[in-house]
């Protein structure tokens, strides 16, 4: 079971707790970012919260 992640919902301006997340990787600039993205509970929009590299690797 994954750990309750926290994220911060831009567009409601408001904070919320889910286990249902996942991870993406992006490439930027030469550097490789991690993120774990999740629903919205307050739409059909995204949540996307920038995570380490060990954090990615052990939950992805």
């Amino acid at each position: 079971m994954k750990e309750p992640l926290e994220f911060y919902d831009v567009k409601t301006r408001s904070k919320f707790t889910t286990t249902e997340w996942r991870i993406e990787t992006k490439e930027a600039k030469g550097t490789v970012r991690y993120f774990a993205v999740a629903k919205s509970p307050a739409g059909t929009h995204e949540a996307w919260r920038i995570v380490s590299a060990d954090f990615a690797k052990a939950n992805g």
